[in-house]
């Protein structure tokens, strides 16, 4: 009889904050307050600013960034993830608020909730992948647009009553009250950006949102200046702590809100999952899909009944925790933790915030968002991927993001059939078919020691490029030169193109040379457009494997003193 014990809960349903806690000790709680504390003060300017933007309160973000930062870090299935409000949500929220009320916005995060729980829990957290990356970038685009526009009134402290939802309604009822401009909030918005802007080039450490709005709120009260503030505006935060209060439900509200609740989960999930993914690259863990989308459906049923936002893993504050030195889901609960402190004990102080300053930080944050250095390397690929990436904008922008969230799935789904039926050929075997292939064939080679190969073997697709993951999950293990062989590759994508880019940057990181050979007609065509050879090296793009191997020996024999020499 085995004595194998079997567990009662199967590890892949496990969130990381019990699994992190098999190995944990008192060094890396330390570590973990550390980072929670730096990460909790990053948050705070951003949840009230991101909940004003949203058409709320300001308290109302640093309810949504104290539960649902809590409850992602304790249930998701991240290591380093902090949840919170984040700019991703600030469009769509608007638009709930402005047509359903506040009672329709905490209605539609519960069923976005219990959206992202369902996805969650029946193994659906790898879907999200089947969305092209022209459509990521044409959200994120799109967003930041529409963000950097809603704060123009406060950044510039114009007098306007109020600002129309609509974007072309909004610039123009902007561009008519620009006479109305305040000198003195601008300069207090720009003194916002430029010690952000500072900050960051001097470390990234350096809380900057933190630092920017400390120092232009008490230069505005020490100077007596007369701009908006906080308290002008909303009559200060009220400290203590948020009550519990079920959200009524409105039966009639169900149909017209099923649009906006499919919106708020796939932007959580989509955001959620690309923070994540940034965490892993900057932690070396991996994070479980399934069990993160399960995290933030739960915090999202409990976020309203608190009076909070939506809410999705934020790249940013997840990125300032890793820096500060994050070992655990442990420092997301210390930031949700230290977010309540400032709540209990330091609201009062908020009030003499000025909104110029919270337009200042919302203004990095869209820039930092909008993805801007991939549009010229978007522009270099096919027509139909800059196609699909500017319907994207121009519908988020323009239209709704409900419709171009919409519009984004259905043009993946044209885009994934028109690219996999593109991938059937015909042809007649012929005498010069056989001895061209000679040169591709693995059986008649010998592969060295020093290099090994890969192969893609279909299409590489959105949707299928999280597979490329084989060939650095183990990169320390792997000789000096790595040779991926696409000669079986029947199609490429950006998406597919972005996966090879990332591949090709960590081996470059761990001092090895990627090899790519035998490309066909449409994958070749798509490589040389958008200037793949910048990234992995013109000499290292062979026409077959043969003169890959050749090109691995070259490489060694360059390599070989310097190791000898290490040594």
């Amino acid at each position: 009889m085995s004595s194998r014990v079997v567990p009662f809960v199967d590890d892949r349903w496990l969130p990381k904050s019990v699994l992190c806690l098999r190995d944990y000790n008192l060094n890396k709680f330390i570590k973990d307050v550390i980072a929670g504390i730096t990460v909790g003060l990053v948050a705070l300017p951003l949840a009230m600013a991101f909940s004003i933007a949203s058409g709320l309160t300001p308290q109302a973000g640093i309810y949504c960034a104290i539960v649902t930062g809590f409850l992602i870090s304790a249930f998701g299935g991240s290591k380093t993830q902090i949840g919170g409000p984040t700019g991703a949500f600030v469009v769509v929220v608007a638009g709930i608020v402005a047509v359903h009320g506040v009672d329709g916005l905490f209605m539609c995060t519960v069923m976005a909730g219990v959206l992202l729980l369902i996805l969650g829990a029946t193994g659906m957290g790898s879907a999200v992948k089947f969305i092209p990356r022209p459509v990521v970038i044409g959200f994120t685009n799109g967003i930041a647009v529409l963000i950097a526009s809603t704060q123009i009134k406060d950044f510039f402290g114009l007098t306007l009553a109020k600002v129309p939802g609509e974007f072309w309604l909004r610039m123009k009822s902007l561009a008519a009250s620009a006479p109305t401009w305040s000198w003195r909030a601008t300069l207090l918005a720009a003194c916002t950006v430029a010690i952000m802007l500072i900050c960051r080039a001097v470390s990234s450490r350096i809380p900057g949102p933190i630092v920017a709005m400390l120092g232009v709120t008490i230069a505005a009260y020490l100077l007596k200046l007369p701009v908006e503030t906080i308290g002008s505006r909303f009559g200060g935060i009220p400290s203590g702590l948020p009550h519990m209060v079920i959200p009524r439900w409105h039966a009639g509200l169900v149909h017209g809100l099923l649009g906006p609740a499919f919106t708020v989960a796939m932007l959580g999930a989509i955001e959620s999952l690309m923070s994540a993914v940034v965490s892993d690259r900057m932690s070396n863990d991996h994070h479980n899909p399934n069990v993160e989308l399960m995290g933030q459906g739960i915090a999202n049923i409990f976020s309203p009944m608190f009076g909070g936002l939506p809410a999705t893993g934020a790249i940013a504050r997840t990125a300032t925790n890793i820096r500060s030195g994050a070992q655990s889901p442990i420092a997301g609960m210390i930031h949700a933790v230290t977010l309540l402190c400032v709540l209990l004990f330091a609201a009062k102080y908020a009030s003499f915030i000025p909104m110029a300053a919270l337009a200042g930080i919302l203004m990095i944050v869209a820039y930092n968002m909008g993805e801007w250095r991939e549009i010229p390397q978007l522009l270099k690929l096919t027509k139909t991927d800059i196609s699909v990436w500017l319907v994207t904008v121009l519908l988020t922008v323009f239209a709704d993001l409900t419709v171009a969230v919409e519009a984004g799935m259905i043009l993946a789904a044209l885009l994934f059939i028109t690219r996999v039926a593109n991938t059937t050929t015909v042809s007649q075997v012929t005498d010069d078919y056989i001895e061209d292939g000679r040169v591709h064939i693995l059986q008649d080679k010998d592969i060295p020691y020093y290099a090994t190969i890969f192969r893609i073997h279909g299409p590489f697709l959105f949707g299928a490029t999280d597979k490329i993951a084989t060939v650095t999950e183990n990169v320390h293990k792997l000789p000096p030169v790595v040779i991926i062989r696409l000669r079986n590759m029947t199609a490429l994508d950006a998406t597919g193109l972005y996966a090879l880019e990332e591949v090709a940057k960590q081996l470059h990181a761990s001092k090895r040379t990627l090899i790519l050979c035998g490309a066909r007609e449409q994958p070749a065509q798509l490589i040389h457009q958008a200037e793949f050879e910048e990234v992995v090296g013109t000499e290292n793009i062979c026409a077959n494997v043969e003169e890959a191997l050749r090109r691995a020996e070259d490489v060694f024999e360059r390599i070989k003193p310097m190791a000898a020499t290490a040594k």
